[in-house]
């Protein structure tokens, strides 16, 4: 945690002072770096954004969300690798001296933490309200990004600049923690006073929300309505009050909170799944999602989903199909293998000099959801049907498969084929469809989690993560007495990783460069260090 918490917002060189008649003159030259020089706050937002998905900087890239979700997409199979044997699509977690999987670690401490920080503080000087309640809107969401991921992770000692080593807070903490800077965040962003000021605060908002204050609010409300969701294992569970705040947050494509790219052929001003960032040559789509989005599955059997061709790709026969985790090819033949992200065939994981042939989130100018208005409506759904509200959890339900296709037809439509896009009659009679919205009585968890499952592909790796442990993968709704996440086969036997002892993970290690090296003590009181830390429960989906 040392190199990470003790940065500031600027670095540069120390001077040595050659002579007290000339320090004035150094001073004024070359400020120390260590100390909080000054910035306009209006510049230092885009960077904050930025590393919602994937930060691009001399001092450490990568760092977000994007990053990490290349391997918590393996655990959900959204993909998996091209050839066997990768220890992620075995639900193994991070070994050695490596950092995977510390990238949202190093994302909420370290690329957002302290630049965060004097946002807030100078933003308050300055009274610039709008950047404060934003601010404190992408600490809230950092924060239960970081638990969910993590799990136990440092908050009130956090950013201490005179600690060496840091206590970790435990979940309860950690999620209350959550909601009460959300609402802090919801207050200053009601402020008009002062200097507030949508034309200003687009300037450092350029690539979000363009400085529209009601959608940061929004933004806020879903952030709160996701941390009383994800605590449906606890008897305090209260689904009023995730009904409560998803009606306060997204509930139109309007509103999506998505982290958008300048795309001028610079490294960090594209899509972190794009080809000129060449991040995801290796994956190929998994039989899993596949087979929901075509039919096979066993809840939508027969309905082939018209978002099928936008998140996916064709075999060279032009059918969806994917493989299995840890299995390569799958024993599938040749004609029967399915393409990759941008388009290129099963065995070619080189970058295209194009991204003519990719699709979705794929592309290198496309956007990447944050928090949208479909998984607003599927969280509303699911606390509508546990409190017995099923006409409306129903209503709530079919909503969100609208918003879903919607989505892609509005802003993911560039490059799929002109016979598979979504028409006003495709999603008619996809709804129709009882096996996809069957009567009110009828409707189960199944339905409303795998359809969430579908509108969050590709980007929501960390939420359906959370849902799928909050679940522990393989739970039976008690409705049907079937498997809540119908046809999904945790790995086993040689599938399974060395270390996990048997056990599904649930959790990622923090980041090795920080606390393995500096906070070793801290670690070993939560059993860090053992090998198997990776497949320690979390609290969230412990059912008490």
């Amino acid at each position: 945690m040392k190199r990470t918490i003790r940065n500031t917002i600027l670095a540069g060189s120390l001077v040595a002072m050659v002579s007290s008649g000339c320090s004035k003159l150094i001073d004024d030259a070359y400020p120390n770096p260590n100390a909080a020089v000054r910035q306009p706050i209006e510049e230092i937002m885009p960077g904050i954004i930025g590393n919602m998905v994937g930060s691009s900087s001399a001092a450490g890239s990568a760092y977000g969300t994007a990053n990490d979700g290349l391997y918590i997409g393996r655990y959900v199979q959204f993909w998996a690798t091209n050839t066997a044997g990768n220890q992620y699509d075995q639900m193994g977690g991070a070994t050695g001296a490596s950092d995977v999987l510390g990238s949202v670690w190093a994302m909420h401490y370290y690329g957002m933490g302290q630049n965060l920080n004097r946002i807030v503080e100078w933003g308050t000087e300055e009274q610039k309200w709008d950047y404060v309640g934003a601010a404190l809107a992408i600490r809230a969401w950092s924060m239960l990004t970081l638990t969910n991921v993590y799990g136990e992770a440092i908050v009130k000692e956090a950013f201490n600049t005179s600690a060496l080593t840091f206590k970790y807070d435990a979940q309860p903490f950690i999620y209350d923690t959550v909601r009460a800077i959300a609402r802090t965040a919801i207050a200053y962003l009601d402020r008009t006073d002062g200097n507030v000021s949508q034309q200003n605060l687009a300037k450092g908002d350029a690539y979000f929300y363009n400085g529209d204050v009601s959608k940061w609010k929004k933004f806020a409300y879903s952030v709160i309505a996701r941390s009383f969701n994800q605590l449906s294992n606890k008897s305090a569970y209260n689904a009023d009050s995730v009904v409560y705040y998803c009606d306060l947050g997204i509930n139109s494509n309007s509103e999506n909170a998505t982290a958008k790219f300048a795309n001028t052929g610079i490294t960090g001003t594209s899509n972190f799944y794009g080809p000129f960032r060449s991040n995801v040559g290796t994956l190929r789509q998994t039989a899993y999602v596949a087979n929901l989005v075509t039919g096979k599955g066993t809840i939508f059997n027969g309905a082939y989903d018209p978002r099928a061709h936008y998140l996916l790709r064709e075999d060279s026969t032009g059918e969806i199909t994917g493989i299995l985790p840890n299995r390569g090819t799958s024993s599938l033949p040749a004609n029967k293998q399915p393409f990759g992200f941008w388009g290129r065939g099963f065995a070619l994981t080189a970058a295209p000099s194009s991204d003519a042939e990719a699709r979705y989130i794929f592309k290198n100018g496309a956007e990447f959801p944050i928090l949208t208005a479909s998984e607003v409506k599927f969280m509303k759904a699911e606390a509508l049907l546990r409190k017995g509200s099923r006409p409306q959890a129903k209503q709530a339900y079919q909503e969100g498969i609208e918003l879903s296709m919607n989505m892609l037809r509005t802003t993911y439509n560039e490059s799929v084929p002109a016979d598979k896009q979504i028409t006003d009659q495709a999603i008619a009679d996809y709804l129709a469809n009882p096996a996809v919205v069957p009567a009110p009585q009828d409707l189960t968890l199944s339905h409303i989690m795998l359809q969430k499952y579908i509108a969050l592909f590709g980007y929501g790796m960390i939420e359906t993560w959370t849902d799928m442990r909050r679940f522990h993968y393989v739970d039976l709704d008690p409705q049907t007495g079937n498997q809540v996440y119908a046809d999904f086969v945790l790995p086993t036997g040689l599938d399974l990783f060395i270390n996990n002892n048997g056990k599904p993970v649930q959790r990622a290690r923090p980041r090795y460069n920080s606390e393995y090296l500096y906070n070793v003590d801290e670690l070993n009181r939560l059993g860090g260090l053992d090998l198997d830390y990776h497949t320690k429960e979390q609290w969230f989906s412990i059912t008490e």
